[in-house]
């Protein structure tokens, strides 16, 4: 067996969660991230046969029953995972009642998976749906894209070409542009409902006065769309007060989709 400490899939945890806190995406406890490991790698790591323990899902998963994850833990702060990741993270897989865990590794202080899993094992079912390659959930609390929420219209269409116009990649990065939830209770599987009905559409959903979710193949990705998205929304704070000289046109945009055949939402541009 090899050692579980030099998994590449345990050392991508520790990087990216140790860098999102750096950002001051993830303060204290925010934040939670949800990756599908491939069976076969896993093994190499860890017996598959012992289950150290179960954990009740809070959420009939039986669409992902045998899918293996390794998600960050309940009350845990990022900045602990480089340093003690047998404690902050765990790895589960969904048993075949589809409403437990089993826990393979991890969480050795007694604890359990995050709160909001359900709302991750919901956003994982719609967008494996959409693209079977979808590995990464991952949800964080970027400054710059909550304080937008606090200043400009939860609307999706006017979000999406607000940051679309604040920097010739937006729309290159994310095409299919950004569902929009009204402020909602966290940490509970009504929104977790309504985040996975936006990822039918988009891989990108912002919590009004919250957060953000994001959804990708891998942490690059999924990392580089929330990314894209802070840089955007800091754009169009710093400059949303000033008088504008210059601006990226709905024809600007439509040349940019052409230039790198963009499949984007042309209904969000007028």
């Amino acid at each position: 067996m090899k050692d579980i400490f030099e998994a590449p899939f345990l050392k991508e945890m520790m990087k990216i969660t140790s860098l999102m806190y750096k950002l001051g995406w993830d303060e204290r406890n925010g934040g939670n991230i949800s990756y599908i490991l491939d069976e076969n790698v896993v093994g190499e790591y860890l017996d598959l046969n012992n289950v150290i323990r179960t954990i009740p899902t809070g959420f009939d998963a039986k669409e992902l029953t045998g899918r293996i994850f390794i998600v960050t833990g309940t009350g845990k702060y990022f900045k602990n995972v480089k340093h003690d990741p047998e404690t902050n993270l765990g790895i589960i897989r969904i048993a075949k009642d589809g409403t437990t865990a089993e826990l393979l590794w991890g969480y050795k202080d007694g604890g359990r998976f995050t709160s909001e899993l359900p709302a991750h094992l919901m956003s994982h079912i719609e967008r494996l749906k959409v693209n079977p390659e979808n590995r990464i959930i991952m949800h964080c609390h970027p400054d710059y894209t909550l304080a937008m929420t606090q200043v400009h219209e939860a609307d999706e269409k006017k979000i999406t070409r607000t940051l679309w116009g604040q920097m010739t990649e937006s729309i290159v990065v994310f095409p299919d542009g950004i569902g929009v939830l009204p402020w909602m209770v966290c940490g509970n599987n009504e929104i977790g409902r309504a985040t996975a009905e936006k990822m039918k559409q988009y891989r990108l959903v912002i919590w009004t006065l919250h957060g953000i979710y994001g959804a990708g193949k891998d942490m690059d990705e999924t990392f580089g769309l929330i990314e894209t998205v802070e840089k955007a929304a800091k754009q169009y704070m710093l400059t949303a007060h000033l008088p504008k000289a210059n601006a990226i046109t709905d024809d600007n945009l439509r040349d940019l989709a052409k230039a790198f055949n963009l499949d984007y939402r042309k209904d969000f541009l007028d």
